[in-house]
């Protein structure tokens, strides 16, 4: 098959679908822009429908290094560096684009250490947020995180593009808050919520050096009645100057820092002794 040059063209049409959470869900599959969210992805042992191709821009050295990384080979579809820039989400010099099956964990298919640190999201619906705080999940190397909101779409393009691929180097649950909570009293894991409330202490005051999970609510209602009867400490980043809260990525990177930290430091003084 040539190169296609129509955007009326059925497999384009069907790719540009799936910019729609419905069309999504509806197909299970969803697009992964640029070589290294598709590598990221391949790596964490996701499946490929598709690969998108702009032979006009795209990094030939890199999109063989690419396939090789790829167990079950997907077709190849290539198109016109026109066509490209019209159905790429983002600015993406790359000319490559996936279309990968999506993977739906559960709470039982995750793999935890034996001091396990995990971040909970409840309502935080903006791809944006998410994203910034899958990169922080990352980088603190936490065991999971898991969403609390059913109508979170984790394989938004903008999710995947804030979070620079780390959607897929992530553990990430999405379930409700009944579950993970009855999950957390069953494997022992202490909750530590992030609120505005009279029971509030700071942040440093708390001891992340045993199982916890960190959990956070959205910027405009924070966190429900559920998490905060269920909480095992609630807890508050002391703020120093004239406004009483961050943004809720940067606020996660404080906490989950600070329990890094923690486990870090006490360990070492540990072997000093």
């Amino acid at each position: 098959m040539g190169i296609i040059t129509s955007i009326k063209n059925s497999k384009i049409k069907s790719i540009l679908d799936l910019q729609e959470s419905k069309e999504r869900r509806r197909q299970n599959n969803f697009i992964i822009e640029g070589s290294r969210e598709i590598n990221l992805a391949s790596l964490a042992g996701y499946s490929f429908q598709k690969i998108i191709k702009a032979p006009e821009i795209a990094d030939e050295k890199k999109f063989s290094v690419l396939l090789k990384n790829i167990t079950v080979k997907p077709e190849i579809i290539e198109i016109s560096r026109n066509i490209f820039e019209k159905i790429a989400y983002r600015e993406n010099k790359d000319g490559l684009i996936a279309v990968a099956e999506s993977k739906h964990l559960c709470l039982s298919d995750l793999a935890l250490k034996k001091n396990p640190l995990i971040i909970v999201l409840e309502s935080v619906e903006k791809p944006g947020n998410l994203g910034a705080i899958l990169r922080t999940a990352d980088a603190a190397n936490v065991d999971a995180v898991i969403v609390c909101d059913l109508r979170t779409d984790l394989y938004n393009p903008n999710t995947i593009r804030s979070s620079i691929g780390c959607v897929f180097t992530n553990q990430v649950v999405a379930c409700t808050s009944d579950e993970v909570i009855k999950w957390f009293r069953k494997n022992k894991i202490k909750i530590y919520s992030t609120a505005l409330t009279e029971k509030a202490r700071d942040l440093y005051m708390a001891d992340f050096t045993v199982p916890s999970a960190i959990v956070m609510g959205s910027e405009a209602f924070g966190l429900s009645d559920v998490w905060l009867k269920n909480s095992d400490d609630i807890i508050i980043i002391p703020m120093y100057g004239r406004i009483d809260s961050l943004n809720v990525s940067a606020s996660c990177a404080v906490v989950v820092f600070e329990a890094v930290r923690q486990r870090k430091y006490t360990k070492k003084i540990k072997a000093e002794k």
